[in-house]
């Protein structure tokens, strides 16, 4: 959520930035230089720990559960917490 926000006003200074151009050139190339092309980067930067998160829960391979599983508390433990003999 704070990462919209930050977006948004980002934005919105950009905009206001090119709005106080001379030609619209400038206007388009202050837009996407000091806009989309940053924040497209940055965006993508801060997404990468979600993305990779999302991908080994789907693929089952999830840090967390495979440590769960090793202690014997996972979700295919047997009764008492532990792996049925």
């Amino acid at each position: 959520m704070t990462r919209l926000i930050v977006a948004i006003g980002w934005m919105y200074v950009v905009v206001l930035m090119a709005a106080t151009q001379d030609g619209w050139l400038a206007a388009i190339g202050t837009l996407v230089f000091y806009g989309l092309l940053p924040l497209g980067v940055v965006l993508y930067l801060l997404g990468t720990a979600a993305r990779a998160r999302r991908r080994r829960m789907t693929t089952g391979r999830d840090p967390a559960m495979l440590a769960a599983d090793a202690r014997g508390t996972g979700p295919d433990s047997g009764p008492g917490g532990r792996e049925p003999d």
